[in-house]
């Protein structure tokens, strides 16, 4: 579970870098967009070590892309579209529903024709 956590982390840095790269005007915001991204990339490679690659990356981008549309809502009053909202709950079930029918151990992996 440490390495789904390092996912969730690393989205929510990913939040910080996407609207970093939108938003940022000084050198100290230009700077923490960086340290973003920096950060939100090295968690995902670490827990992709351990993790289904192709899993924990749609996990990562589920989350940033959904993070990121609720944090422009928030933080800068962008309008709230229905639809959007909606579209957003299912990627957030398509997600969590990878999550959880993923084989972390690799038990059930097909290795062929035997």
């Amino acid at each position: 579970m440490k390495d789904w956590g390092k996912i969730i982390v690393a989205s929510v840095f990913e939040v910080g870098w996407v609207i970093g790269l939108k938003h940022a005007e000084s050198a100290m915001e230009w700077l923490g967009t960086a340290a973003a991204i920096w950060v939100s990339f090295y968690l995902m490679i670490v827990a992709s070590r351990t993790l289904p690659v192709g899993t924990a990356y749609a996990v990562f981008v589920g989350l940033g892309a959904a993070g990121t549309v609720i944090a422009e809502i928030i933080l800068f009053s962008v309008a709230v579209n229905p639809a959007k909202l909606i579209l957003i709950t299912v990627l957030l079930t398509g997600v969590i529903g990878l999550k959880f029918v993923t084989d972390e151990g690799g038990e059930n992996e097909w290795h062929g024709s035997h």
